[in-house]
């Protein structure tokens, strides 16, 4: 079984309002195991036009354990939190 990651681009735009989506995002990866890998670090591009605000990178054992964190009811709360509070790209990727 490969590993998966959730891999998200946030532009936060009401920055008092997404801590508290952070406190229930932080609670969830706790119940479904997550490894965060980045979360909010300083982003340098290398190459290319893809400036993130925030990037996220989450590992999970299984694209299956990936969807299923983000499908949860834990997450859900985080996300009803974050409504209006940033624009959020995620994707998840099977690792190696």
């Amino acid at each position: 079984m490969s590993s998966a990651y959730i891999i998200a681009n946030v532009e936060v735009t009401n920055p008092t309002q997404y801590e508290e989506y952070k406190k229930w995002s932080s609670a969830a990866m706790q119940v479904h195991g997550a490894e965060v890998c980045v979360r909010g670090g300083k982003v340098e591009v290398l190459e290319g036009d893809w400036h993130p605000e925030r990037l996220v990178i989450l590992k999970f054992p299984s694209v299956e354990a990936a969807k299923k964190f983000d499908s949860s009811p834990e997450y859900g709360k985080a996300r009803e939190a974050r409504q209006g509070a940033a624009i959020m790209r995620m994707i998840v990727v099977e690792g190696v």
